[in-house]
């Protein structure tokens, strides 16, 4: 059974390790090669060291635990954006826990924590266009795609991206009762 818990300091290195090799997994055509092999795993330490050592005070971080080891983890960031509202700023799954629920139960706690503390707020995320297995995801989720942007990656690239939306959080959390639903009957 998937355990969500809120994550503490010694999840550091394992969060940042998953961040790092999802990124290497998906983001291979936007990276180069020299960064995703050399620096990815420094890079996202380093954010998630800050993250942890110096919390925004809108930030919750959660992982999920399978038989009591780390498989996947999610980051929210309350009313970040003015239109857009409460961001899903990361939300990776280990590739041996895909596909067991370990993303939607991730989802459902930040929609959860969302409708308790940022009513009235949104809730979105980024996904880069060469990620349409994650896009394939969200929008099973019930996620709309509202508005294209841009990224300027860490090697210097542009690349596109898309911000989809549920929009009140409480649809998220419809979503994925309703999915639920469908998988059990």
């Amino acid at each position: 059974m998937v355990i969500i818990r809120e994550a503490h300091l010694g999840d550091l290195a394992n969060i940042a390790q998953l961040h790092a090799q999802s990124w290497r997994d998906n983001y291979h055509p936007v990276l180069s090669a020299d960064y995703l092999d050399k620096k990815v795993f420094a890079e996202r330490e380093a954010v998630w060291t800050a993250r942890f050592n110096k919390p925004q005070s809108n930030q919750l971080v959660l992982v999920a635990e399978l038989a009591g080891v780390f498989c996947g983890f999610i980051c929210v960031l309350g009313a970040t954006h003015p239109e857009y509202g409460t961001i899903i700023d990361n939300l990776h799954v280990k590739a041996s826990s895909k596909g067991q629920g370990t993303g939607s139960r991730l989802l459902a706690a930040a929609a959860s924590w969302s409708m308790a503390n940022y009513s009235g707020h949104d809730l979105y995320l980024e996904v880069l266009e060469c990620n349409s297995r994650a896009i394939g995801f969200y929008q099973a989720k019930g996620a709309k795609n509202i508005t294209t942007a841009y990224w300027h990656t860490p090697c210097d690239n542009k690349v596109k991206e898309f911000i989809y939306s549920w929009g009140d959080p409480d649809n998220l959390a419809k979503a994925l009762a309703k999915n639920l639903a469908e998988t059990s009957s």
